[in-house]
C-alpha cells in the first residue's frame, strides 16, 4: 500500500491581520525545507483567506478554512459556504474543533451537514473528533470518540480515503500544556482507523490521515510523529511563531 502523506496543519484560530499573516506565510515558506512525504496547511481567519491565497507559492503548502456553513447560500448572517471557501483558494476546511463543539454549542448533527457539504463541494473536512478529560478519567475515551466518528461521517460517502482527514484533539490537551503521551495518541489513532475500516474497508481506512492535535509543540513533536498511525498534526499556539512552525514542519522523519 502506498505511504500516506502526512499533514502538518496549522489553526490560527483568532489571530493574526491581513498583513501579519502574509509575512508570516512569506518568511515560512523561504525557510521551511523540501520534503516529499508531507504537506503543510495554513487555516487563517476568513479576512486574511484570500491574501494567503494569492501569497502561497508552494506546491507543498495548501489552504484551508477554519470553519464553513452547510448550506451553499442564503440568509445566514455572518456565515461562510463551502462554494465561498472554494473561491479564495481553500483545499480543506476544519469542521467540529472542540472550540466549536463546547464553546458555540455546535452538536453532531450539525458537524455532520457540514462534513457533508465539504465533500459535496469538493472541500477536505478536517473532522474533529475527542474527549474531555473526565470522560477520558470515566473509560469513556474509545466511546465519545467512536460516537462522534460515526455522527460525523453519517451519510457521508468516501470515495477514497484522501475525501476526509480526521484529527483527534482530546479536548484536555488543547491550549493546557498538558499533551497526551505518543502512547496515547497511537491508541486512539489506531482505534480510529479500526472503526473506519469497519465502515469503510481496509483500503481507504488505510489511506485516511488521522492527525493528533492538542498542546503539540517543538519539544514533543518528533515522539509523536514517531507512531505508525499518527499522519500528521492539527496545530494551534505553537503555529503562531515562524520559527516554532518550522520546527514542527521538519520534525525528524519516522524509521
Amino acid at each position: 500500500m502506498v505511504r500516506r502523506k502526512n499533514l502538518i496543519a496549522a489553526n490560527w484560530k483568532m489571530h493574526k491581520t491581513v498583513s501579519e499573516a502574509v509575512g508570516f506565510v512569506r518568511e515560512l515558506q523561504k525557510s521551511v525545507g523540501t520534503f516529499d512525504d508531507r504537506e503543510v496547511l495554513i487555516a487563517p481567519p476568513f479576512t486574511a483567506l484570500l491574501a494567503v491565497s494569492k501569497e502561497l507559492s508552494r506546491e507543498d503548502f495548501f489552504l484551508g478554512g477554519q470553519n464553513c456553513h452547510w448550506e451553499e447560500k442564503g440568509a445566514y448572517t455572518g456565515e461562510v459556504s463551502v462554494p465561498m471557501l472554494k473561491d479564495v483558494g481553500c483545499r480543506y476546511v476544519i469542521v467540529g474543533h472542540s472550540e466549536r463543539r463546547h464553546i458555540f454549542k455546535e452538536d453532531d448533527e450539525v458537524i455532520n451537514k457540514k462534513v457533508r457539504a465539504a465533500v459535496k463541494w469538493g472541500l477536505v473536512p478536517i473532522l474533529c473528533v475527542g474527549e474531555m478529560l473526565e470522560e477520558r478519567e470515566a473509560g469513556k475515551t474509545f466511546e465519545i470518540v467512536s460516537d462522534q466518528l460515526e455522527k460525523g461521517l453519517k451519510d457521508v460517502d468516501l470515495l477514497d480515503g484522501r475525501s476526509v482527514v480526521i484529527a483527534y484533539e482530546p479536548v484536555w490537551a488543547i491550549g493546557t500544556g498538558r499533551t497526551a503521551t505518543p502512547e496515547q495518541a497511537q491508541e486512539v489513532h489506531s482505534f480510529i482507523r479500526e472503526k473506519l475500516s469497519g465502515s469503510y474497508g481496509k483500503d481507504i481506512a488505510h489511506s485516511v490521515r488521522i492527525l493528533y492535535g492538542g498542546s503539540v509543540k517543538p519539544s514533543n513533536v518528533d515522539d509523536l510523529m514517531k507512531e505508525e498511525d499518527v499522519d500528521g498534526l492539527l496545530v494551534g499556539g505553537a503555529s503562531l511563531e515562524v520559527e516554532s512552525f518550522r520546527r514542527i514542519i521538519e520534525y525528524q522523519q519516522k524509521g
